[in-house]
């Protein structure tokens, strides 16, 4: 028992400890120590499941540190016409502005899915459970959309055209904890952002 330093390391470059404890039957915990990110975990928790909790809980540690330093709690969710402008963006910077969405917005109704995307409408929906994560998390979602308006597949050109995203493999590692954190009785979000596995295997679920 005790503490581990984790290969994880916060935004901010800080060092990210887990704490393995006995007394804690159930549930994660996260916390600044002496500059430290600090996640408290059951004694028995599996590596596996530690793989995705620690970045799940290290980002939503650095992203309430943002918002007490902003003076609020949480992030106001952007509108439909930031998406569209924020993706506008994304196409240009990652896209060589080949993705042009004629619409892009926010639904409440899409609980199997971080995002998806309608190539004959050229449309984009986000899930709100989307809302409130790091922006990198977001662009990420919002990129991955831009990218099947494209490549409607995950066939080996649509992967092509994300690679060049500096924070793919971290957004991934977010949305993978995010998805084992979330309620029980939402299903359907696994490691990719349409539901989908890389591979096409069968959709994940949310534990």
């Amino acid at each position: 028992m005790g503490d581990s330093l984790s290969a994880h390391v916060a935004g901010n470059g800080a060092q990210v400890v887990v704490r393995r404890t006995r007394r804690r039957k159930t549930g994660v915990a996260a916390f600044w120590e002496e500059g430290r990110a600090v996640i408290a975990v059951p004694a028995r928790m599996s590596v596996e499941d530690e793989q995705y909790w620690v970045p799940h809980m290290v980002s939503r540690l650095e992203a309430d540190s943002r918002a007490k330093a902003g003076g609020r709690r949480r992030r106001v969710p952007p509108s439909d016409a930031a998406l569209l402008q924020r993706c506008e963006f994304l196409s240009a910077s990652y896209l060589g502005s080949r993705a042009v969405p004629e619409s892009v917005r926010w639904v409440s109704n899409q609980t199997g899915r971080w995002g998806s995307a309608t190539n004959a409408h050229k449309s984009i929906r986000i899930s709100h459970h989307v809302q409130g994560m790091p922006e990198w998390v977001v662009d990420y979602v919002l990129l991955h959309e831009l990218a099947h308006l494209i490549h409607p597949n995950h066939s080996a050109a649509f992967w092509a055209e994300l690679a060049c995203y500096p924070h793919l493999k971290r957004a991934e590692a977010f949305l993978e904890g995010a998805s084992f954190a979330s309620a029980r009785n939402i299903q359907g979000m696994g490691t990719d952002v349409d539901g989908d596995t890389p591979d096409g295997g069968p959709p994940g679920q949310l534990f």
